[in-house]
């Protein structure tokens, strides 16, 4: 296969056009986006009310995810790409507080996230945690930037949450999640959810969003394209399905029949 072109990540904030990470930061009650991001956002749910029930369930969907990596799976470290801007119980926090020594490196390609780095970089004493400025679409340089903080012989939880529907190419998705998960040990692990195509007023709202908004679309997947990332993996119960009922727990904002988002988790054999 052609070597893929190389992905610079910009590094100047442009608040005449909205991003998904400080959207997304904006529908989980954070403070860190711009009127534009705030006015999409709200277009998004003017279509579909649901949308803030997708973030909160996606963000709690993360946690479950590392609470099983560190708690069962005995995994320390982790590469988290699509970081969006710190709000409450990212990787770190969620994963330091099970195993103080564990060590996480962020990769966002939004210049916000890199403006706000020292806040993801709070760890404990015993671990660490990096940023590293970079588009998925670069697997090479993430990978030896992570490999600075990360032992890469070792097993990893590799998360792409919600980042993958930015890469509209489903084939180029496909190859940049083998690239990664080519570069890391058996026992390493992939958890990932995504937009699903299982409800029509999130699939209009998207494409509103998309046809509008002059950010990066984004791109909901049908569950079992979702499923496809997973290929050459050993899938943990229950496979993939909507977020909230993956290993589910109670939570403040209750439990939706599904919601349009759906997720996994996998060990590499």
């Amino acid at each position: 296969m052609t070597e893929p072109t190389q992905y610079a990540a910009p590094t100047e904030i442009d608040t005449a056009v909205p991003h998904s990470a400080r959207i997304w930061n904006y529908l989980l009650g954070g403070k860190d986006h711009y009127a534009v991001d705030r006015a999409a956002g709200d277009r998004v749910c003017a279509v579909f009310p649901g949308m803030v029930d997708i973030t909160r369930h996606s963000r709690a969907f993360t946690g479950r995810v590392v609470r099983y990596l560190t708690g069962e799976a005995g995994i320390t470290q982790f590469l988290d790409i699509g970081t969006g801007l710190p709000t409450v119980d990212n990787t770190h926090e969620v994963a330091q507080r099970e195993i103080p020594h564990a060590r996480i490196v962020y990769v966002d390609n939004d210049p916000l996230v890199l403006a706000h780095a020292q806040a993801l970089l709070t760890s404990t004493p015993q671990g660490a945690t990096s940023y590293v400025h970079a588009d998925i679409r670069d697997p090479a340089h993430i990978l030896e930037a992570a490999a600075r903080t990360l032992d890469l012989s070792r097993p990893v939880g590799l998360m792409l949450m919600g980042v993958l529907g930015l890469v509209a190419d489903r084939e180029e998705a496909r190859e940049v999640t083998r690239r990664l998960l080519d570069a890391l040990p058996a026992g390493s692990y992939l958890g990932l959810n995504d937009g699903s195509t299982t409800d029509p007023a999130y699939t209009e709202a998207i494409g509103r969003f998309n046809a509008g908004s002059g950010a990066v679309p984004y791109t909901p997947r049908t569950p079992a394209e979702i499923e496809q990332f997973f290929d050459g993996l050993e899938l943990l119960e229950p496979g993939v399905v909507s977020c909230p009922h993956w290993r589910p727990e109670v939570l403040p904002f209750g439990m939706p029949a599904e919601i349009a988002v759906h997720g996994g988790l996998a060990r590499k054999p």
